[in-house]
């Protein structure tokens, strides 16, 4: 198997090339093109527990689309949103993502949904986060570019800046100083991340840009 991302940052597109037998998994409705020889089969990756959870809280599809090469042969996945799509080799690590940044991974990768306490329910970033765990390679996407920060102590971040992050950072949601400033300052929640490890982080913010946009959709 060979992928190649092209059109970062603005309008990130993943292709990749399947040999015989080979199979991709990808977010369901995110093909975009591909050879008319490949086959599709839907998954419930964890079960259908994990996936109605998922889907219900967590912002992300009930299924998985598996697209196996009966022959040579290839497809190009794209984002819901513009932005950068990124690659991510696990070697038995993991790493955890906010609802929606999950694009595409090779087989055999566990997705599991876990729980992001009961701040998230307000921090616009999901209720449920998704931990992708095992050997694989594991593609992901954001909204806008994208800036990576190692982290080595502690991080402030706008939740809605939040794409994913190692598992060896901790991290809590919490007000930007007291109510005042947390209910006018216009920065609501933030996630504070503690420890030693890498943080992904987007550009844009989804809702503030629905935001700038709403006074031109009304009339």
């Amino acid at each position: 198997m060979q992928f190649d991302i092209g059109g970062n940052p603005e309008y990130g597109d993943l292709t990749v090339t399947l040999d015989s037998g080979e199979s991709i998994w990808t977010e369901a409705g995110a093909m975009s093109r591909m050879s008319s020889h490949l086959q599709l089969a839907t998954r419930l990756p964890g079960g259908f527990v994990q996936s109605a959870i998922r889907k219900l809280v967590g912002g992300e599809s009930l299924f998985i689309s598996e697209y196996t090469a009966e022959s040579p042969g290839t497809i190009s996945i794209s984002p819901a949103s513009p932005g950068c799509v990124l690659e991510r080799e696990l070697r038995g690590d993991s790493l955890w993502l906010t609802a929606g940044a999950f694009l595409a991974c090779t087989p055999g990768l566990s997705l599991d949904p876990r729980f992001g306490g009961l701040r998230s329910f307000f921090s616009g970033e999901g209720v449920v986060l998704m931990e992708a765990s095992g050997e694989g390679s594991l593609f992901f996407n954001a909204f806008g570019g994208v800036v990576e920060k190692s982290v080595e102590g502690s991080l402030i971040v706008d939740t809605g800046h939040v794409v994913g992050w190692e598992p060896t950072l901790e991290y809590r949601i919490k007000g930007m100083g007291g109510l005042k400033q947390t209910l006018f300052s216009g920065e609501g929640l933030v996630m504070e991340f503690m420890g030693r490890g890498n943080v992904w982080l987007q550009t844009r913010h989804v809702a503030a840009v629905a935001g700038w946009l709403t006074p031109y959709c009304s009339g």
